[in-house]
């Protein structure tokens, strides 16, 4: 089995590939404090709660975006699995024809995603990852990757909502019932995720603009599965976007 692990600022998501089959996914806590000891454990313990014993893992990838957490996380998982991990970063081949500015500065969450959706999907492409951070990035015809915007993710606007307006309060994301609120709480929920769900739209009208084509749109990550049924565009929904992306790259870069 491939053990795929993306390290996020929130969430850190694991996943166990069988061939191309996942066999499982669950998520754990991004946190800075914690020891690579701890880390090894819990990774550990994740997989064993879903049945998969360390002697079934034959190989490792792993992405991060939280620098200060990558390093305990590798070295937890060599203590648990024995093998020196892939990591997704500058040198490993995507296939990828990356047209920005510092190619080493995309993100690798950014990266996995599109390797992953142009194995399934055709281009032109404009991708959605919702989580600590919201991207939309655009991949085109030949495996160009263009770019695209980054803005706080849904629940960082609304930590950064209640923390600054001393009477609001903190709130559950359950759907809005009707854009127009008739209380403070509706009225929060309605103007957080109908507000979201209007950028990625706005966004999205005035990114095919720029290109002068329409493009398949696709979504992924924590906060996707609240947030993309409320859009107005026709938008797919892939939760395993990115492991599905950790798997490729592996299978690309297989030692």
């Amino acid at each position: 089995m491939l053990l795929a692990i993306d390290i996020g600022n929130t969430n850190i998501v694991i996943g166990c590939f069988q061939n191309d089959d996942l066999f499982f996914k669950a998520r754990i806590a991004t946190d800075r404090t914690r020891t690579s000891d701890q880390y090894g454990v819990e990774i550990k313990n994740m997989m064993e709660a879903y049945g998969v014993q360390v002697s079934d893992i034959e190989d490792c990838i792993i992405s991060s975006v939280v620098p200060p957490v990558f390093n305990s996380v590798r070295t937890g998982v060599i203590k648990v699995i024995g093998k020196q991990p892939m990591v997704v970063g500058p040198g490993l081949k995507t296939g990828l024809n990356i047209h920005v500015d510092v190619p080493s500065q995309v993100g690798s969450d950014r990266i996995v995603i599109a390797v992953a959706a142009l194995a399934e999907y055709k281009a032109p492409l404009i991708l959605m990852d919702m989580g600590t951070a919201t991207t939309i990035e655009v991949v085109e015809p030949e495996n160009q990757y263009l770019g695209g915007v980054i803005f706080p993710g849904v629940k960082v606007s609304l930590d950064a909502l209640t923390s600054h307006a001393a009477q609001l309060p903190g709130i559950s994301l359950d759907k809005p019932k009707h854009v127009i609120g008739k209380n403070t709480v509706d009225c929060m929920r309605s103007g957080t995720m109908y507000g979201t769900a209007a950028m990625i739209d706005g966004l999205v009208e005035r990114m095919e603009a720029e290109l002068g084509h329409k493009a398949t749109l696709i979504a992924t990550g924590g906060m996707a599965q609240f947030i993309i049924p409320l859009c107005k565009r026709e938008i797919i929904l892939d939760k395993n976007l990115l492991l599905k992306g950790l798997n490729i790259l592996y299978k690309k870069n297989k030692r």
